[in-house]
């Protein structure tokens, strides 16, 4: 089987288990659940195991090492999704003629949740862009392979609009999709303008988590109960429609990539 298709198999089984296992036992956030959020990592690791023994070991976890790279990287990284997050207010301001709700989270816990968070997304980063998309981008190209992978990346999340009491239960998971799969773009460009830098995307991955709710997209009530509709509010198809300007922009610079620097 080809490798990275069994990545995909063993990922989403063991995720998809843990994910509804730990719902059956009471509710998420419990080691199970972890073991869920860590499978993509912990998969990319047994399979290069298996494969390439500690040498491609050492390749893959190196590149959470590689953080010798220019500082607008580290700029673009912790500030790109709450720039598309303030740009998306100011759209909305100007065509609704006022402002969407703003977050309460001060910006110095925000900061520091990034610091403290980045480290959990090895638990992510590893398998998607550490092992997938390198081998993905091999066959397709980078930039179509980062689409493919957002899909997928997204649809790995699927359980969480389904299980009460996850963060994105009854949200729109269209809306989710495609936002998903324009980060994904920006995930891979990053990866490559940094030569392989899974610490940089890290870095973003922490930023869009913990940031993403300056302007808050989520909607509430009885347009949250069906995950499958289009029912997203006008701040999240704004952000949507700006994710997608920055990722049509990075594909067509990845069409100039040189995939070779970025597989272990």
């Amino acid at each position: 089987m080809n490798a990275v298709l069994k990545f995909f198999l063993l990922t989403f089984a063991v995720t998809w288990a843990c994910f509804f296992g730990s719902a059956a036992l009471g509710g998420l956030g419990g080691p199970l659940f972890l073991l869920g959020v860590f499978a993509p990592a912990l998969v990319a690791l047994a399979l290069t195991a298996r494969a390439d023994g500690r040498k491609g070991i050492e390749a893959l976890l190196g590149r959470i090492l590689h953080w010798q790279v220019g500082a607008r990287w580290y700029v673009f990284a912790v500030g790109y999704m709450a720039a598309v997050k303030l740009t998306a207010a100011l759209v909305h301001r100007a065509a609704t003629g006022a402002w969407p709700r703003f977050g309460e989270t001060p910006l110095v816990l925000m900061v520091l949740a990034i610091v403290v968070s980045t480290w959990v997304q090895a638990g992510e980063e590893i398998g998607w862009r550490g092992y997938a998309l390198p081998r993905l981008a091999e066959r397709l190209g980078l930039g179509p392979a980062s689409l493919l992978l957002g899909v997928i990346w997204a649809v790995w999340h699927l359980p969480l609009f389904f299980i009460p009491g996850a963060d994105t239960s009854g949200q729109s998971f269209p809306l989710y999709l495609v936002q998903v799969t324009a980060l994904s773009v920006a995930l891979a460009w990053l990866y490559w303008k940094t030569d392989g830098s899974l610490l940089l995307v890290m870095v973003l991955h922490a930023a869009i988590n913990n940031t993403k709710d300056i302007v808050p997209s989520g909607v509430t009530g009885p347009t949250a109960m069906n995950p499958l509709t289009l029912s997203g509010s006008l701040v999240g198809w704004l952000t949507a429609g700006l994710l997608w300007i920055g990722a049509i922009y990075f594909l067509v610079g990845m069409r100039r990539a040189d995939c070779g620097k970025i597989i272990p």
